[in-house]
């Protein structure tokens, strides 16, 4: 077995282990409620980090004005609950529209 391979089976048995603890541990575990409040405010933090780089970045430097533009439509259709396709579609028009004007 190459070396590759096993490390494919690691990575799927833990992410198999993952998937299982939480079923089996539902119940058994409490948390306090600030450890809930700091676990939901780091998935928040993690989410926007997640954004930011992929709206802000493009093979290691700035992706220019477009894509930044177009993500910013889409969270404001968001968040004014606009159907998800809606969402999509939206972004991908600001994004294409603004790179036809010339805006990079």
């Amino acid at each position: 077995m190459s070396a590759t391979v096993a490390v494919i089976l690691v990575l799927a048995a833990g992410t198999y282990a993952f998937r299982l603890a939480g079923p089996l541990l539902h119940g058994r575990v409490r948390l306090p409620e600030r450890a809930r409040e700091l676990l939901s405010a780091g998935a928040v933090v993690l989410l926007v980090a997640l954004l930011a780089t992929g709206a802000l970045t493009e093979g290691g430097g700035f992706a220019g004005w477009a894509r930044p533009a177009g993500v910013l439509a889409g969270g404001v259709l968001a968040w004014r609950r606009a159907p998800f396709a809606v969402v999509v579609l939206g972004a991908a028009v600001t994004t294409a529209a603004l790179r036809a004007a010339g805006v990079a």
